[in-house]
């Protein structure tokens, strides 16, 4: 995974970033014959996506969904120690394969294990926060 670096207002960084924002919506690719093809939308979408999250100072990996990771690299994407991780492969939680003696997950499945934690995380403090109303713990 990678990290990033805060990019603050008025630096080269910024500047460069506005530029390709800028030129995102004339986008073309151009090929060895020097013949030119519009991007489809969807790609100029997630460029622009791509954009806004390097000038907001957030790190940004590609990789493909069929990709696998090790414990370590799940357990970091997730934001859990890699004995915790095990223990919830090993009760289930997602899916694994075995390559020799080390486990490989696949990213998607990491990816959908976080979003339903996530899911899990609102509703659970969507109901604690109701209980806290209920009993008169927050100023009107």
């Amino acid at each position: 995974m990678s990290t990033s670096t805060e990019i603050r207002p008025g630096t080269v960084r910024e500047r460069e970033l506005v530029v390709l924002q800028n030129a995102l919506s004339r986008a073309k690719l151009v090929d060895e014959s020097g013949s030119t093809v519009e991007l489809p939308g969807e790609l100029v979408e997630v460029l622009a996506r791509i954009v806004e999250h390097l000038r907001a100072g957030n790190g940004v990996s590609i990789a493909p969904l069929h990709a696998e990771l090790s414990t370590v690299e799940a357990a970091e994407l997730l934001n859990v120690s890699r004995p915790h991780l095990i223990k919830q492969l090993e009760a289930g939680a997602l899916p694994y394969r075995m390559v020799g003696t080390h486990r490989r997950i696949r990213l998607v499945d990491v990816l959908d294990y976080r979003d339903r934690q996530d899911i899990e995380t609102r509703a659970a403090l969507a109901e604690l926060t109701g209980q806290a109303e209920e009993l008169g713990l927050y100023d009107d």
